[in-house]
């Protein structure tokens, strides 16, 4: 894939070139199609791969996710020691699926019970990294409709490939379905609307960046034991953000996954979404000294319900809350630096 950045014709604008960038950290699936060079490779290095799936009621995909990226990665070519769902408490049948055909299965508030327990995407994917025993972690949604291999293989392969890259990060085309079907274009509702236009504010060179909000990425143990984690929607927000400052962007990949099908939210729920993205964006910026707030940023997002011409307004509490740096936590030092020391 050819990318390219233009000029905006500003010329009181600070110059970011990523071309450079983008030239070197852009990669396709394709480019990493010789899984058994990948799992060779892994070997080579003594490195250990694990797959974390975080879910909530995800029982119509979660089984053809295990089984398809069993069958392709651990039972064919192992380039997976591990494949685990990390469950935030689901009332359907995913964590019984999910072990049916494999997994390892577990429920967040059962684990690290000293540190209290929050539920979200955050949480789970913060206690896999005291579960799991990767020296790379992979994270994937379970809510693809059109899972594939390249879903891991892709994100994987540059780490194997670049011990320089850290962090690998998905972007693909997100077709939007409406009643008609699937409009071949769209997606990313919060990226454009939101994210983009305040990377492009104070983070400029995180606009290299195609899809900062994707669900799907890949990074080293080292990197991520180091950063803290909203448990919430600013999850993905805060952890491209501050691993961008420990690294800088060379630190940083991005893989093209083609496509992904999922299940699209309403346009009220990535309201919500964007508020949490928001003030996890907010805290960032406070604390890089971009900008000061008098007072603490409120918590509530305000929306409106209509119904017989009757409107009422709906607060929802979106608190983000943040886990500290799992490396600050004793259990996990207990468990990981006695095994490395």
């Amino acid at each position: 894939m050819n990318l390219e950045t233009a000029d905006s014709g500003q010329a009181d604008e600070p110059v970011v070139d990523t071309s450079n960038w983008l030239a070197s950290r852009t990669f396709h699936h394709s480019n990493f199609w010789n899984i058994k060079w990948l799992v060779e490779e892994k070997e080579r290095q003594g490195l250990k791969v694990s797959l974390c799936l975080p879910t909530l009621n995800e029982e119509t995909t979660i089984g053809q996710e295990i089984i398809i990226l069993k069958a392709e990665l651990a039972d064919r070519y192992p380039l997976l020691d591990e494949i685990a769902v990390v469950d935030s408490g689901s009332t359907d049948r995913t964590c019984e699926i999910a072990a049916s055909f494999g997994a390892d299965v577990y429920i967040a508030s059962d684990h690290l019970v000293e540190c209290g327990n929050h539920r979200g995407k955050g949480e789970n994917l913060w206690k896999a990294l005291y579960l799991l025993k990767g020296d790379i972690i992979v994270y994937v949604d379970s809510d693809i409709k059109n899972i594939h291999p390249r879903f891991v293989y892709g994100l994987v392969g540059p780490l194997i490939q670049d011990p320089e890259i850290q962090y690998v990060k998905a972007f693909y085309d997100r077709p939007l379905a409406y009643s008609g079907g699937l409009r071949p274009t769209g997606g990313g509702r919060v990226t454009e609307i939101l994210v983009r236009p305040l990377f492009s504010l104070f983070y400029p060179e995180l606009t290299a960046i195609l899809q900062p909000l994707s669900g799907e990425y890949a990074g080293r143990r080292s990197i991520f034991e180091q950063i803290p984690f909203p448990v919430g929607y600013g999850v993905e927000t805060a952890m491209l953000i501050d691993i961008y400052q420990r690294l800088g962007l060379h630190g940083l990949a991005q893989t093209d996954l083609d496509r992904r099908i999922h299940r699209n939210q309403e346009t009220i729920a990535l309201g919500r979404m964007a508020f949490g993205v928001l003030r996890t964006f907010m805290s960032r910026l406070r604390q890089d000294e971009k900008v000061a707030f008098q007072n603490v940023l409120p918590a509530i997002m305000r929306q409106f319900e209509v119904s017989d011409g009757h409107y009422r307004q709906v607060e929802h509490l979106i608190e983000e809350v943040e886990r500290q740096p799992i490396m600050e936590v004793e259990a996990y030092r207990e468990k990981f630096c006695q095994q490395n020391a």
